[in-house]
């Protein structure tokens, strides 16, 4: 590990002594890179705070099968090196977490054929016999999704997709009503039918139960903690251990969660609500103060004494700002972020309680942030680059995970002085033999003249002109900025030889609320309007750029603006990529899934709307002459995949040249290994069909 005193990601790069191989051995990225590179998962620090874990996920070059497997590191030592626990053969392991005493080591694995907990002794990793101390806690009917060991160790939460019938943690019946039988049919007769990438299993929820722990095993039936309440907890489909939490007065535990409620009103509602349940009889009670949207990210001071959660004001907009409140014992909230215009995404408190750690979306990074607990003021600690996790340590300093779009996700610590330290290069080996590439950020005067923010990312140090690729984020509420991707990589695609340009348009997130909430109702207007004068901005500022030679690349709303550029800006690209975009507003709207995404970025449901079809990029098809690329998932049912077939069925009907990749295992993303390579190999030749690209034509997802 070696300390630098910059905080900037290009310094911290340096940091792993693998990385000191020189250009001359370095080579452009492929797709088969991307898909291969390791992942870092999130970390665990022991409750002494000299010890991390972490998963490290690796994938086979030739079958792209995938494994994970646990490390572990020592914070004590500053040349210290991951090593790796005794792993279970032909298994995974995952979620690591050290008990509160520190002796053990608690994982998920699938050893046995279903997700389960299994344990070993802290004292025996690194042992040559180190995995005959490695045995498995829990047996369950059903997968546990996850975890989390109560301050005292005396108990565990575990959760999973469970009847609610089901009075225990999984039975034969996984209770699905909507499976009746003889035959295969689904009845319904509420929404939802389907979210994202399945086909909803009415009867069957996300459900916790809170188990004793003895001498390291589950003992006992557990109780379920949601009592009456029906609904997801964590909530579904992403909702994780971000959402549960154990409150301890010394004396007593109980459980804080997260829940979304199940009804018919479930498609419309972005209610998530936070109760708590004693474990004394007493059952589930909201907690105070829970608001008419999102409350979420509950968390407590160490001492118990203070509160933390993360609230919207407006039901019906998943995109609203999160903002930081606490509540002392006395049900007293202190509003902290009221008046920082940023959304926060996560929370941790800091051993002393005094302040909270929070990362949010800002401008093109993505940082963490220190916030008073008593005066909310915010203090940016870490620069460029994503940080994921992090963990703040009793002697100041903070555990983080960070990527950037050079390199993917490892761990630092920033010590209480301000200066960090890279604790883990992983992909250290990997990246030396990868080209670096060339970061610039810009602004411009966008649409009504207010500033707007892009990067070019491309091939350092290549000499002559380049074609551009044009990337579009979805969203529409996100951000094509500083990180690192393992599907939309600007490295990978900078790698075949193009100056990568991505505008953060009106709409986008990390440049306050009222510039997020100005796209609502408005898709095709100031953000296309950026688009254009961000395209003329990049080629003002790199002179590289070769303008005349360029493909504009967009996933779900990116894919919507490909055809939206299609119509309303015809003449400006080579040859255009949609992946998974929206062609006819009017058919999405009855087709997807989550309807108050629709409904509120469009004004209501389409009956309802004043101009339903100003946006709708089905009325412009008269001008489409663009040769384009379809791609989408059939299992995705956030943007269902006739949403491509349609405009492909056009575009051959008018000999326009066009090509259809479908994925029968794929949903909203490509998420397989083969498929990204796959998929990748089919863009970079598009890519370089219309564009004239010479060379090596691979890269990645």
């Amino acid at each position: 590990m070696r300390k630098i005193c910059k905080t900037s990601f290009g310094a911290l790069l340096l940091a792993g002594a693998s990385l000191t191989a020189t250009t001359a051995m370095a080579r452009p990225m492929t797709a088969e890179d991307l898909a291969t590179l390791k992942r870092l998962g999130a970390p665990t620090v022991s409750p002494d705070e000299k010890q991390v874990a972490f998963s490290v996920t690796e994938t086979d070059p030739e079958s792209y099968e995938r494994s994970t497997n646990l490390h572990i590191l020592d914070l004590t030592q500053s040349n210290a090196t991951p090593q790796r626990v005794a792993d279970l053969p032909d298994a995974s392991e995952h979620s690591p977490s050290f008990s509160p005493d520190g002796k053990m080591l608690y994982f998920l694995s699938d050893k046995s054929g279903s997700e389960q907990l299994w344990g070993m002794p802290v004292s025996a990793i690194g042992k040559v016999d180190a995995i005959k101390s490695i045995g498995s806690v829990s047996n369950f009917k059903t997968d546990i999704a996850g975890f989390k060991i109560s301050p005292s160790g005396k108990k565990i939460a575990v959760w999973g997709d469970i009847a609610r019938t089901c009075e225990n943690f999984g039975c034969d019946d996984d209770g699905n009503r909507a499976e009746p039988g003889p035959g295969t049919g689904r009845e319904y007769d509420e929404l939802f039918i389907r979210h994202w990438s399945s086909w909803e299993t009415p009867g069957n929820y996300s459900r916790i139960f809170v188990f004793d722990l003895k001498d390291g095993k589950i003992s006992g039936d557990g109780k379920a903690v949601d009592d009456d309440l029906v609904g997801d907890s964590p909530s579904k489909p992403f909702g994780g251990g971000e959402e549960i939490t154990w409150a301890s007065d010394g004396e007593s535990e109980a459980l804080v969660f997260v829940l979304r409620e199940a009804d018919r009103n479930e498609p419309k509602s972005t209610n998530l609500e936070i109760y708590g349940n004693e474990l004394k009889g007493k059952g589930a009670e909201p907690m105070p103060h829970n608001g008419p949207s999102v409350d979420s990210l509950p968390a407590f001071s160490a001492d118990g004494k203070q509160f933390a959660w993360a609230s919207m004001k407006r039901p019906g907009y998943e995109s609203d700002k999160m903002v930081l409140k606490v509540m002392d014992r006395s049900e007293k909230v202190n509003v902290l972020t009221e008046n920082w215009d940023r959304s926060v995404g996560s929370i941790a408190w800091t051993p002393g309680g005094r302040s909270l750690i929070v990362t949010t979306q800002d401008v093109l990074d993505h940082p963490a942030f220190e916030v008073d607990a008593t005066s909310g003021k915010v203090t940016r600690l870490t620069g460029e680059g994503n940080v994921g996790a992090t963990i703040p340590l009793s002697d100041g300093s903070l555990i983080y995970t960070m990527n950037s779009r050079q390199a993917p996700t490892d761990l630092y610590r920033r010590s209480a002085d301000g200066s960090v330290t890279q604790l883990t290069n992983i992909n250290g080996r990997e990246l030396a033999e990868i080209d670096e590439v060339s970061n610039q950020r810009f602004s411009f005067k966008g649409a009504n003249g207010e500033k707007v923010w892009g990067m070019i990312t491309k091939p350092k140090g290549v000499t002559g002109k380049l074609p551009m690729a044009f990337l579009v984020h979805g969203g529409p509420q996100g951000s094509f900025g500083n990180s690192w991707s393992t599907r939309w990589n600007p490295k990978v695609m900078a790698a075949q030889g193009y100056a990568v340009v991505s505008i953060d348009f009106h709409g986008s997130a990390g440049y306050g609320q009222e510039f997020m909430d100005s796209i609502n109702q408005d898709w095709g207007g100031k953000p296309l309007e950026d688009l254009k004068l961000g395209f003329e901005a990049a080629l003002k500022i790199d002179k590289q750029i070769d303008g005349e030679r360029s493909c504009a690349l967009g996933a779900s709303y990116g894919g919507y603006m490909m055809n939206w550029i299609a119509g309303n800006w015809p003449d400006r690209f080579d040859c255009i990529i949609n992946h998974a975009g929206i062609f006819d507003l009017r058919s999405f709207a009855f087709s997807t899934e989550e309807l108050w995404f629709d409904q509120w970025d469009h004004g209501g449901p389409w009956w309802k709307r004043a101009d339903p079809e100003k946006w709708n990029p089905i009325n412009t098809i008269e001008n489409w002459k663009t040769p384009t690329l379809f791609i989408h998932g059939e299992k995705d049912f956030r943007i269902p995949y006739t949403q491509s077939i349609m405009p492909f069925t056009y575009a051959q009907e008018m000999e326009i040249p066009s090509k259809l990749l479908i994925f029968p295992d794929e949903n909203h993303w490509v998420l397989k290994g083969k498929n990204s390579v796959q998929w990748h190999r089919t863009v970079f030749d598009w890519m370089a069909k219309w564009t004239a690209v010479e060379g090596g034509q691979e890269g990645e997802d």
